[in-house]
Formats: C-alpha cells, structure tokens, sequence
C-alpha cells in the first residue's frame, strides 16, 4: 500500500511547508534584535517541525506511527500561525506580510489535512 507513495520530497505538501520555512525565515529576519531568542527562534523552530515531521512520518514503517507525526506537524502550523498574529499584534509585521504568511499556512494546512485524511484511509485499509 505505502509502496505506491512518492518519495516525500516529490509531494506538494512537503514542498510548500518548505516554502513556508522559508518565507519564515525571510520574515523574521527583520524582527527586533531582543526578539531573536524569542518569538524569531519560536516561529522558526515551529516551520522547520513542519516539513521535518513530514519527511520523518514518511520515512515511518507503519501507516499509524506515519499519522502521528503528520499531526504533530499540523500542531506545529496551528502554533506557527498564532506566532505569526502575536507579530502582527506587536508590529513586527505589517497587513500585508500578515495576509502573505496566514495564506500560505493556510494552504499548507490543508494540503496537509489531506495527506492525512489519505494516510488514515491506508491504515483503514490495513485493518
């Protein structure tokens, strides 16, 4: 069944939560100076768990241990994006830049709920 799966660095969702990363990164790096080991390393740890979860639950040999990590990495999106209103809150980010980010969260969210939803209908299979 797992046999018929891209390679994860083949799929979209993995492909967008490095996007992500990467617009975090890009972002936060004109956060104040004191927020560096604050809401920067914060923000940044939370969009590099993404992808990462995604690559370790594919690298998993069961459908169920795989799940559990794409739900970690959802957790890790939900999380990312109240850091990213928090920055708007405190003005490290304007409308626009707010707008940009949730969007692309946003997208790789569910990109993300449907890797799952095909992920538990394997592990139903499975059963």
């Amino acid at each position: 069944m797992k046999e018929n799966i891209k390679s994860y660095t083949e799929l979209e969702v993995w492909k967008k939560a490095r996007e992500l990363v990467k617009e975090i990164y890009l972002t936060t790096a004109n956060y104040p100076q004191d927020e560096v080991f604050g809401l920067v390393n914060q923000m940044r740890r939370c969009a590099v768990s993404v992808p990462s979860n995604i690559a370790e639950g594919c690298g998993r040999n069961h459908t169920k241990d795989s799940i559990q990590f794409f739900f970690i990495g959802r957790g890790s999106l939900y999380e990312l994006e109240t850091q990213i209103h928090l920055s708007s809150d405190l003005n490290f980010i304007n409308k626009e830049e707010l707008e940009k980010l949730l969007s692309q969260l946003l997208h790789a969210r569910k990109l993300l709920n449907g890797f799952i939803r095909y992920y538990q209908q394997l592990k139903d299979k499975e059963q």
